[in-house]
């Protein structure tokens, strides 16, 4: 099939990698990749959002405050940090695959000790490690889903994917409700840690992207790799033909930082800085503020719970509206929501309006985590570069969640939930305006054509990346 498609353009060398991905229907083959990408982010993210409950149990029985739980998140963002920008190089070096297996081995082990950390300094510096695999997951996961789905259903797909880690917040939330005050937070660091070695022993029979194989060169493993997923594809009746598209070009990483790719990096980074800033400089510390304002352990861990609802239930707004319409409108259009939510909360006052409040607040920010950061961002650059342009915008998010928990503490001391959230809200509008003013539809559009209308280098791969 490929000698074909070769045959019609003798001056091109390659696989026609992203044509041949493209034309295939969504099938149980698509379906499984973004289960076992899925399931490990899940176990990802669940290692994320027990951080909440967790940090409230230890303000709780007096093993930490404020102070030291601003270190604890801290900690865990400088780990992820590295791990965002180490994946970026590990995996558009050695593969996606390598990539996303190590990533999950650090973590788990990590979050294994965790369970019988003797102090909150030895949880400190075992929950810094645990970001190194946690930063790393989430930057390889996306990117290499969008490798392999079809561009007609990526956001969708890619949306799903979404929903299936950001369930995790459902699960941390009510996981930590019903654990914590029974048994101990201990148990959510090991329930953690084991699960993800199951996941790490289901994936590793995962296949390479082919899009990365033949962006490397490699065009006989990328051509094995293509006819193995067009066969069991095929299975279900007959392929489409296949179409010619641009194939991947040489790229270095100064292009990124060039004329064609600047912008869509700077673009990038306001959104993961934005993105972050939501997730961890606000809602992660809704459990904190509600027990400094009176409230119960017990209540706050189910308020944060059940606010948490509107994390899957907004990736799955997301992929519904993902391939409508375009990218730009609707994570502009998700943003405004987001700030009338933010801009709402210090005024509500019983229990149930502020659930729901905080409710509109999750759904809005994981609507835009999906479409935005998991969908959005990888879109934005060429598969030589895809995860190293990924980190760098991710490295920024990491380092503004890093920051942000000083600066939250100490507004949160001096001006309240006020100050919180008028700082939220200021950030999501220089967003939507960002978004607006330097954001490209990618909707319905392959990874090489979007790719094709960016002016960093012109000839095709025929070389290893440089």
């Amino acid at each position: 099939m490929a000698d074909a498609v070769l045959a019609d353009h003798p001056s091109r060398v390659g696989v026609n990698a992203g044509a041949r991905l493209d034309r295939l229907p969504p099938s149980a083959f698509h379906r499984r990749i973004t289960l076992l990408i899925g399931t490990g982010m899940f176990i990802d993210a669940c290692d994320i959002y027990l951080a909440p409950g967790v940090l409230g149990a230890l303000v709780k029985s007096g093993w930490s405050d404020v102070a030291t739980n601003a270190l604890f998140l801290s900690a865990t963002f400088a780990g992820m940090l590295i791990g965002t920008l180490s994946s970026g190089f590990v995996g558009d070096r050695f593969g996606r695959r390598f990539s996303y297996q190590i990533n999950l081995l650090i973590f788990g082990i990590a979050s294994l000790l965790g369970a019988f950390a003797p102090s909150m300094r030895v949880l400190i510096g075992l929950r810094f490690v645990m970001g190194i695999g946690l930063g790393a997951e989430i930057v390889v996961g996306y990117a290499s889903l969008s490798e392999f789905i079809p561009r007609a259903v990526r956001g969708r797909y890619t949306a799903v994917l979404s929903a299936l880690t950001n369930l995790a917040v459902v699960v941390a939330g009510f996981g930590g409700a019903l654990i914590i005050p029974t048994i101990g937070w201990r148990y959510m660091f090991a329930i953690v840690g084991m699960a993800a070695g199951v996941v790490w022993f289901l994936r590793k029979s995962m296949p390479e992207s082919p899009r990365w194989l033949e962006s490397r060169g490699r065009l006989a493993e990328a051509e094995a790799a293509l006819r193995a997923i067009e066969d069991e594809v095929a299975a279900g009746g007959a392929l489409p033909p296949v179409q010619p598209a641009p194939l991947p070009n040489a790229a270095r990483f100064g292009d990124l930082f060039g004329p064609g790719l600047r912008g869509r990096l700077f673009l990038g980074a306001i959104i993961s800085a934005v993105g972050s800033l939501s997730i961890y400089g606000f809602l992660s510390w809704v459990p904190t503020f509600l027990i400094k304002e009176g409230i119960t352990l017990a209540t706050s861990l189910w308020f944060a719970a059940v606010m948490g609802l509107g994390a899957p239930l907004g990736a799955l707004l997301g992929a519904l509206v993902a391939d409508r319409f375009g990218r730009p409108r609707v994570i502009c259009a998700f943003t405004l929501a987001e700030a009338a939510f933010g801009a709402a909360y210090p005024f509500v006052g019983s229990g149930a309006e502020v659930m729901v409040v905080g409710f509109g607040l999750s759904l809005c920010t994981f609507a835009l985590v999906a479409i935005s950061y998991a969908l959005y961002i990888p879109e934005l650059f060429p598969t030589a570069l895809r995860l190293r342009g990924t980190a760098l915008v991710g490295g920024v998010g990491r380092l503004t969640g890093m920051s942000v928990q000083f600066a939250v503490a100490s507004i949160f001391t001096v001006f309240g939930v006020t100050g919180v959230a008028t700082g939220l809200v200021c950030m999501l509008l220089v967003q939507a305006a960002a978004v607006l003013l330097l954001g490209p539809n990618t909707s319905d559009r392959s990874l090489e054509e979007i790719a094709a209308g960016i002016a960093y280098r012109a000839s095709p791969r025929s070389e290893g990346d440089r």
